[in-house]
């Protein structure tokens, strides 16, 4: 059995991975984009959207 990280304190990449993978396939995998700008505020958008509404579900748990 091989273990799924490669040494103590590797889980921070790990959750790297997961975000840059969610990125590519919600904004990347979409399609060309025209110029540099309008990917940029593609990204910016979708990591808004994403993280607010998760800490705000936190935020109100509490």
């Amino acid at each position: 059995m091989i273990g799924s990280m490669g040494r103590v304190g590797a889980c921070p990449l790990s959750a790297m991975e997961s975000f840059f993978a969610l990125l590519e396939k919600n904004v990347l995998d979409r399609g060309p984009w025209a110029t540099r700008y309008d990917l940029r505020i593609a990204i910016v958008t979708w990591i808004e959207r994403t993280y607010t509404v998760v800490g705000a579900k936190l935020a109100s748990a509490s």
